[in-house]
């Protein structure tokens, strides 16, 4: 646990700090940075590491079974509509998020924090993005227990409890680990997922003509409809917050200069917005080699990716695909639950030392999310995915709507300040710019989805989402003059964007950190970290309680990238 002792305001200096931190958080190779910036010294990667690392992460196989899951509800039109529709809107919200992290060195909820969330709003996000981590971590344990149980006849229950403690060992040091893993991996997972594409376009090459013409399972027919469309976009669109996960390795990029500009920004686009470009592949992939193995496997076992992949395989490997096959899946799922883990321990950190003031260390938080991710599995959650996705996609669309309307609408406009402030020392408990706009457009969202407003609002309620959360957040900022993104102006903020690696000193823990992640605490007559002004009970946030009446000025420095 953490150990605090505060002393009274007028009390004499203590020998030694007055805050010292467990050795699981204390020690950042561990700890990967989780509730703070990412320092300079710390991003010791190249950009083309950064991005490999992070496009790694994107080997899910649960792509397949929602490519898989639309074209046999809505037919092959609607689905290829549906998913090129959800990746446009996925990759358009992803590069203002991508970039923000990328050059600020701030994860997922740092950035939510400073674009319109507030301090304590931001936790509601950082529940919404582990229920995303646990949620796919779920779906992705769930396949590689079929593989499992295909291969080696494992029971489902206890090969559910294989994937949930396999990739706990590499998550626990944090990047270090899981950059090397998706580096060693990578050659063959690439061979894995582009295999059995060539030996269908060889053995059966007219099945993707065929496939065109496809009019899903229950009798829908082949032909566009606006209401399939719209249904198949909303599974699709749950993918939206996957942009976290990838931010959650971007805000490791190295500084950008002149000099590796270029290759900066290929790498933050690629590794960005660009994963949606290669999940949409896959999506469609899918859905082809259920199409092509449904004769054979029939309809259920089609929504599977194990099953299709292994008869894609058959006609050159033969009795050798099924092993093949999985070997496939579990390389596939434990480079995904790797970050899926990884993440869901970095939102589970922010989540509990805002409420609870404690942090005991990034690594115990890995057992809390892969725990609730084994008992998914376990109530079965794979046969509800297309259920359960669609009504997830509400909820995370209408957070990363609202944040990317901040940095492209508010931020441009002068409606918020020009940079990312994340600290605790300089926000209100909440927002109502961001916040408000999120809770309107899920709720509405959320109601249309359960059909109070018709079955066409049924269908559409993730772009309701989106449209509210985009609209609301300027509206409610303009509304309110911008007086709720900062309680009190930040004087170190021009520096930390000019000279961001002179570091300053702790008062409280004693630490030496850069400009960025450092306060001025009146309640401690001194600099105090980001971490040790999170963690802080008794300051009862003093400093952004006085002069938070009036408005704050915005006009201070510029978003990097």
């Amino acid at each position: 646990m953490t150990e605090t002792t505060s002393p009274p305001t007028s009390a004499p200096e203590l020998p030694g700090p007055r805050r010292s931190y467990a050795k699981s958080a204390a020690d950042e190779s561990l700890e990967d940075y989780s509730l703070r910036y990412a320092p300079h010294s710390f991003r010791r990667w190249s950009p083309l590491s950064v991005a490999s690392t992070a496009l790694g992460g994107i080997a899910y196989l649960a792509d397949y079974a929602i490519g898989a899951g639309i074209a046999m509800s809505y037919g092959f039109t609607n689905a290829l509509a549906a998913i090129l529709a959800a990746a446009t809107v996925i990759f358009l919200t992803g590069i203002p998020i991508a970039r923000a992290c990328a050059a600020n060195g701030v994860d997922m909820d740092l950035l939510t924090r400073g674009s319109g969330f507030g301090y304590l709003g931001s936790t509601l996000t950082s529940l919404v993005y582990a229920s995303f981590t646990f949620i796919f971590f779920a779906l992705e344990g769930s396949i590689m227990a079929q593989a499992f149980h295909e291969v080696l006849h494992i029971p489902l229950p206890v090969g559910y409890l294989i994937t949930t403690l396999i990739v706990i060992p590499i998550v626990f040091k944090g990047m270090t680990w899981i950059s090397k893993l998706q580096a060693w991996t990578q050659p063959l997972w690439i061979l894995g997922l582009v295999g059995p594409f060539v030996i269908l376009a060889f053995h059966s090459p007219g099945t993707f003509a065929d496939f065109t013409h496809f009019g899903g399972t229950h009798g829908v027919g082949s032909g566009f409809t606006l209401l399939g469309f719209g249904l198949g976009t909303g599974v699709a669109l749950s993918l939206i917050a996957q942009i976290g996960e990838q931010a959650d390795y971007l805000r490791f990029m190295p500084q950008r200069t002149p000099a590796n500009a270029r290759r900066w920004d290929l790498a933050v686009l690629a590794a960005g917005p660009g994963w949606v470009v290669i999940g949409a592949l896959k999506q469609l992939g899918g859905a082809l080699l259920a199409f092509a193995a449904l004769d054979v496997v029939g309809n259920t076992k089609a929504l599977e990716p194990i099953a299709p992949y292994v008869e894609s395989l058959r006609p050159w490997f033969g009795a050798a695909a099924l092993p093949l096959a999985g070997l496939f899946v579990i390389v596939s799922q434990v480079k995904i639950n790797s970050t899926n883990a990884y993440s869901g321990s970095l939102s589970w950190s922010n989540f509990f030392s805002r409420l609870t003031h404690r942090h005991p260390g990034r690594v115990w938080y890995i057992f809390l999310n892969c725990g609730i991710a084994l008992l998914l599995m376990e109530l079965n959650m794979f046969s509800a995915l297309g259920s359960l996705l669609g009504f997830y996609s509400n909820v995370a669309i209408a957070w990363i709507g609202a944040v990317t309307a901040d940095l492209v609408i508010n931020k441009p406009l002068g409606l918020s300040p020009k940079y990312i402030e994340f600290k605790r020392a300089y926000l209100h408990p909440v927002n109502p710019a961001g916040f408000g706009a999120m809770c309107i457009a899920a709720a509405v969202s959320i109601a249309a989805f359960f059909g109070w407003f018709g079955t066409y609002a049924e269908a559409f309620s993730p772009f309701i989402a989106l449209v509210l959360a985009m609209a609301c957040s300027p509206l409610i900022a303009w509304a309110t003059k911008g007086r709720y993104y900062l309680a009190r102006p930040n004087p170190e903020a021009d520096l930390a964007l000019t000279d961001p690696v002179v570091t300053r000193v702790c008062t409280v823990c004693e630490g030496s950190y850069e400009v960025p992640d450092t306060a001025h605490c009146p309640f401690h007559e001194g600099t105090i970290c980001s971490l040790c002004c999170s963690l802080d009970a008794d300051c009862h946030d003093t400093c952004t309680k006085g002069g938070a009446d009036g408005p704050v000025l915005m006009g201070m420095p510029t978003v990097r990238g």
